[in-house]
Protein backbone atom coordinates (compact mmCIF):
# COMPACT_ATOMS: atom_id res chain seq x y z
CA UNK A 1 0.00 0.00 0.00
CA UNK A 2 1.01 3.75 -0.48
CA UNK A 3 2.66 5.19 2.57
CA UNK A 4 -0.09 7.38 3.27
CA UNK A 5 -2.33 4.67 3.60
CA UNK A 6 -3.58 3.38 6.97
CA UNK A 7 -0.89 0.98 8.84
CA UNK A 8 -2.83 -1.21 10.51
CA UNK A 9 -1.88 -4.07 13.79
CA UNK A 10 -3.09 -7.51 14.66
CA UNK A 11 -2.72 -7.71 18.07
CA UNK A 12 -3.96 -11.59 18.07
CA UNK A 13 -3.67 -14.79 15.42
CA UNK A 14 -2.65 -18.30 14.83
CA UNK A 15 -0.14 -18.17 12.23
CA UNK A 16 1.25 -21.81 12.86
CA UNK A 17 -2.24 -23.39 12.79
CA UNK A 18 -2.17 -25.90 10.04
CA UNK A 19 -4.60 -23.92 7.94
CA UNK A 20 -1.95 -21.78 7.29
CA UNK A 21 0.67 -23.97 6.15
CA UNK A 22 0.16 -24.04 2.77
CA UNK A 23 0.14 -20.90 1.38
CA UNK A 24 1.40 -18.91 4.83
CA UNK A 25 4.21 -16.51 2.69
CA UNK A 26 1.22 -15.36 0.40
CA UNK A 27 -1.08 -15.00 3.35
CA UNK A 28 1.61 -12.69 5.34
CA UNK A 29 2.36 -10.92 1.58
CA UNK A 30 -1.48 -9.99 1.77
CA UNK A 31 -1.78 -8.71 5.00
CA UNK A 32 0.81 -6.37 4.46
CA UNK A 33 -0.76 -5.47 1.04
CA UNK A 34 -4.05 -4.52 3.13
CA UNK A 35 -1.31 -2.41 5.48
CA UNK A 36 -1.00 -4.89 8.34
CA UNK A 37 2.14 -3.87 9.27
CA UNK A 38 2.30 -5.70 12.55
CA UNK A 39 1.47 -8.68 14.35
CA UNK A 40 1.49 -11.09 17.01
CA UNK A 41 1.05 -14.97 16.60
CA UNK A 42 -0.08 -16.08 19.77
CA UNK A 43 1.14 -19.54 20.90
CA UNK A 44 -1.35 -21.94 22.31
CA UNK A 45 1.51 -24.31 24.29
CA UNK A 46 5.20 -24.29 24.38
CA UNK A 47 5.62 -26.48 21.26
CA UNK A 48 3.43 -23.97 19.57
CA UNK A 49 5.26 -21.08 21.42
CA UNK A 50 8.87 -22.66 19.55
CA UNK A 51 7.13 -22.37 15.94
CA UNK A 52 5.63 -19.45 16.67
CA UNK A 53 9.22 -18.21 17.93
CA UNK A 54 10.58 -19.05 14.99
CA UNK A 55 8.48 -17.79 12.51
CA UNK A 56 8.67 -14.29 13.95
CA UNK A 57 12.52 -14.38 13.75
CA UNK A 58 12.48 -14.61 9.74
CA UNK A 59 9.11 -12.42 9.57
CA UNK A 60 9.65 -8.67 9.66
CA UNK A 61 6.79 -7.29 11.73
CA UNK A 62 5.81 -10.17 13.49
CA UNK A 63 6.39 -11.39 17.12
CA UNK A 64 5.16 -13.97 19.42
CA UNK A 65 3.77 -14.72 22.53
CA UNK A 66 4.70 -18.27 25.15
CA UNK A 67 2.10 -19.83 27.56
CA UNK A 68 -0.35 -22.82 27.43
CA UNK A 69 -3.99 -22.39 26.77
CA UNK A 70 -6.59 -22.79 29.12
CA UNK A 71 -7.69 -25.81 26.94
CA UNK A 72 -4.80 -27.83 27.97
CA UNK A 73 -4.08 -26.57 31.41
CA UNK A 74 -4.48 -30.07 32.50
CA UNK A 75 -1.26 -30.61 31.48
CA UNK A 76 -0.16 -27.76 33.69
CA UNK A 77 2.80 -28.60 35.91
CA UNK A 78 5.89 -27.02 37.33
CA UNK A 79 8.27 -27.94 34.56
CA UNK A 80 6.34 -27.36 31.65
CA UNK A 81 5.69 -23.62 33.04
CA UNK A 82 9.75 -23.06 33.48
CA UNK A 83 9.51 -24.10 29.59
CA UNK A 84 7.51 -21.45 28.62
CA UNK A 85 9.11 -19.34 30.63
CA UNK A 86 12.50 -20.33 28.85
CA UNK A 87 10.72 -19.70 26.07
CA UNK A 88 9.69 -16.62 26.69
CA UNK A 89 13.55 -15.14 26.74
CA UNK A 90 13.26 -14.94 23.68
CA UNK A 91 13.71 -11.95 21.97
CA UNK A 92 11.01 -12.49 19.38
CA UNK A 93 8.10 -13.10 22.11
CA UNK A 94 6.50 -10.19 23.54
CA UNK A 95 4.00 -11.75 26.28
CA UNK A 96 2.86 -14.11 27.69
CA UNK A 97 -0.09 -16.62 26.78
CA UNK A 98 -2.69 -16.99 25.51
CA UNK A 99 -3.98 -18.08 29.25
CA UNK A 100 -7.18 -17.78 30.92
CA UNK A 101 -10.50 -19.47 31.54
CA UNK A 102 -12.94 -21.45 29.29
CA UNK A 103 -15.89 -22.58 31.15
CA UNK A 104 -17.60 -23.02 27.61
CA UNK A 105 -15.87 -26.00 26.43
CA UNK A 106 -14.53 -27.18 29.88
CA UNK A 107 -11.99 -29.37 27.93
CA UNK A 108 -9.72 -29.05 30.71
CA UNK A 109 -10.75 -29.40 34.99
CA UNK A 110 -11.92 -26.06 36.02
CA UNK A 111 -8.89 -26.15 38.93
CA UNK A 112 -6.21 -27.01 36.81
CA UNK A 113 -7.82 -23.84 34.57
CA UNK A 114 -7.53 -21.69 37.47
CA UNK A 115 -3.97 -22.81 38.79
CA UNK A 116 -3.16 -22.82 34.91
CA UNK A 117 -4.27 -19.04 34.90
CA UNK A 118 -2.81 -17.99 38.03
CA UNK A 119 0.40 -19.22 37.13
CA UNK A 120 0.49 -17.38 33.50
CA UNK A 121 -0.28 -14.29 35.91
CA UNK A 122 2.75 -14.60 38.10
CA UNK A 123 5.01 -15.43 35.64
CA UNK A 124 3.72 -11.96 33.55
CA UNK A 125 4.46 -10.23 36.54
CA UNK A 126 8.19 -11.58 37.07
CA UNK A 127 9.17 -11.16 33.65
CA UNK A 128 7.98 -7.88 33.51
CA UNK A 129 5.44 -9.32 30.31
CA UNK A 130 2.26 -8.15 29.06
CA UNK A 131 -0.11 -11.15 29.43
CA UNK A 132 -2.97 -12.26 26.78
CA UNK A 133 -6.11 -13.45 28.05
CA UNK A 134 -9.05 -15.86 26.80
CA UNK A 135 -11.93 -15.41 29.03
CA UNK A 136 -15.27 -17.56 28.07
CA UNK A 137 -18.27 -18.55 30.29
CA UNK A 138 -15.88 -17.38 33.47
CA UNK A 139 -16.48 -13.71 33.16
CA UNK A 140 -16.96 -13.59 37.40
CA UNK A 141 -13.89 -15.75 37.43
CA UNK A 142 -11.51 -14.02 35.51
CA UNK A 143 -12.90 -10.60 37.25
CA UNK A 144 -11.28 -11.73 40.21
CA UNK A 145 -8.03 -12.45 38.88
CA UNK A 146 -7.69 -9.64 36.66
CA UNK A 147 -8.37 -7.84 40.32
CA UNK A 148 -6.36 -9.73 42.29
CA UNK A 149 -3.01 -10.16 39.50
CA UNK A 150 -3.96 -7.09 37.69
CA UNK A 151 -1.72 -4.30 38.93
CA UNK A 152 1.47 -7.18 38.19
CA UNK A 153 1.42 -6.81 34.82
CA UNK A 154 -0.13 -5.07 31.93
CA UNK A 155 -2.84 -7.57 30.09
CA UNK A 156 -5.03 -7.88 26.91
CA UNK A 157 -9.02 -9.31 26.98
CA UNK A 158 -8.70 -10.82 23.87
CA UNK A 159 -11.54 -11.50 21.43
CA UNK A 160 -14.44 -9.35 23.76
CA UNK A 161 -17.95 -10.21 24.30
CA UNK A 162 -19.31 -8.46 27.42
CA UNK A 163 -19.42 -8.85 30.48
CA UNK A 164 -19.61 -5.31 32.65
CA UNK A 165 -18.25 -6.62 35.81
CA UNK A 166 -15.06 -8.01 33.81
CA UNK A 167 -14.50 -4.48 31.57
CA UNK A 168 -14.73 -2.95 34.94
CA UNK A 169 -11.94 -4.87 36.25
CA UNK A 170 -10.00 -4.92 33.00
CA UNK A 171 -10.30 -0.97 33.20
CA UNK A 172 -9.54 -1.02 36.81
CA UNK A 173 -6.37 -2.87 36.17
CA UNK A 174 -5.12 -0.35 33.21
CA UNK A 175 -5.80 -3.61 30.73
CA UNK A 176 -6.32 -3.11 27.19
CA UNK A 177 -9.30 -4.94 25.89
CA UNK A 178 -9.79 -6.36 21.87
CA UNK A 179 -12.17 -6.78 19.51
CA UNK A 180 -12.33 -9.38 16.78
CA UNK A 181 -14.26 -10.07 13.50
CA UNK A 182 -17.68 -11.26 15.89
CA UNK A 183 -17.64 -6.95 15.81
CA UNK A 184 -18.47 -7.15 12.05
CA UNK A 185 -21.79 -9.54 12.99
CA UNK A 186 -22.66 -9.51 16.73
CA UNK A 187 -24.44 -6.52 17.23
CA UNK A 188 -24.52 -6.09 21.19
CA UNK A 189 -20.55 -5.88 20.73
CA UNK A 190 -21.17 -2.15 19.16
CA UNK A 191 -22.15 -0.71 22.85
CA UNK A 192 -19.34 -2.51 24.84
CA UNK A 193 -16.60 -1.28 22.00
CA UNK A 194 -17.73 2.53 22.49
CA UNK A 195 -17.48 1.98 26.31
CA UNK A 196 -13.96 0.96 26.13
CA UNK A 197 -11.77 4.48 26.52
CA UNK A 198 -9.71 5.23 23.64
CA UNK A 199 -6.32 4.15 24.48
CA UNK A 200 -7.27 0.57 25.52
CA UNK A 201 -8.37 -0.53 22.40
CA UNK A 202 -6.94 -3.20 20.12
CA UNK A 203 -8.12 -5.22 17.19
CA UNK A 204 -7.35 -8.39 15.89
CA UNK A 205 -8.45 -11.33 13.42
CA UNK A 206 -7.96 -14.45 15.34
CA UNK A 207 -7.19 -15.93 12.72
CA UNK A 208 -8.03 -18.61 10.73
CA UNK A 209 -10.65 -18.57 12.99
CA UNK A 210 -13.79 -15.47 13.36
CA UNK A 211 -13.81 -14.25 9.89
CA UNK A 212 -15.71 -11.03 9.93
CA UNK A 213 -18.57 -10.01 7.55
CA UNK A 214 -17.93 -10.20 4.33
CA UNK A 215 -15.77 -13.30 4.84
CA UNK A 216 -17.55 -15.38 7.47
CA UNK A 217 -17.10 -19.11 6.45
CA UNK A 218 -14.04 -18.85 4.91
CA UNK A 219 -10.88 -19.51 6.65
CA UNK A 220 -9.87 -15.90 8.39
CA UNK A 221 -6.13 -14.00 7.55
CA UNK A 222 -4.72 -10.69 8.63
CA UNK A 223 -5.71 -9.09 5.64
CA UNK A 224 -9.18 -9.13 7.07
CA UNK A 225 -8.20 -7.30 9.44
CA UNK A 226 -9.32 -3.91 7.65
CA UNK A 227 -13.14 -5.20 8.03
CA UNK A 228 -13.34 -5.12 11.85
CA UNK A 229 -11.14 -1.87 11.80
CA UNK A 230 -14.02 -0.46 9.50
CA UNK A 231 -16.76 -1.86 12.23
CA UNK A 232 -14.95 -0.03 15.06
CA UNK A 233 -14.70 3.46 13.15
CA UNK A 234 -18.39 3.32 12.16
CA UNK A 235 -19.84 2.39 16.20
CA UNK A 236 -17.27 4.54 17.96
CA UNK A 237 -18.08 7.78 15.23
CA UNK A 238 -14.41 7.73 13.84
CA UNK A 239 -12.61 7.43 10.63
CA UNK A 240 -11.19 4.06 9.11
CA UNK A 241 -7.95 6.09 9.35
CA UNK A 242 -8.21 7.18 12.80
CA UNK A 243 -9.38 3.84 14.19
CA UNK A 244 -6.57 2.02 12.52
CA UNK A 245 -3.95 4.45 13.48
CA UNK A 246 -5.05 4.31 17.38
CA UNK A 247 -5.24 0.86 17.66
CA UNK A 248 -2.00 0.15 15.88
CA UNK A 249 0.03 2.54 18.31
CA UNK A 250 -1.95 1.25 21.54
CA UNK A 251 -0.79 -2.65 20.17
CA UNK A 252 2.73 -1.13 19.77
CA UNK A 253 2.52 0.41 23.14
CA UNK A 254 0.88 -2.63 25.18
CA UNK A 255 3.49 -5.28 23.52
CA UNK A 256 6.51 -2.79 23.70
CA UNK A 257 7.15 -2.64 20.32
CA UNK A 258 7.01 1.40 20.25
CA UNK A 259 10.52 1.63 18.97
CA UNK A 260 10.07 -1.76 16.94
CA UNK A 261 10.74 -1.06 13.13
Amino acid sequence: MAGTEPTLFDSHLHLTAARFGPDLDEVVDRAHARGVRGMVTVASDPEDAEKASALAARTPGLWATAGLHPHSADRTSASLMGEIERLAEAPEVVAIGETGLDFHYDNAARPAQLENFEAHLGMAARLGLPIVVHSRSAEAETAERVREYGDGAAGVLHCFTGGEALLDAALAADWYVSFSGLITFVAELAEWARAVPAHRLLIETDAPYLAPVPRRGRRNEPAYLTHTCERLAKVRGTSFEEAAALTARNARRFYGLEDAA
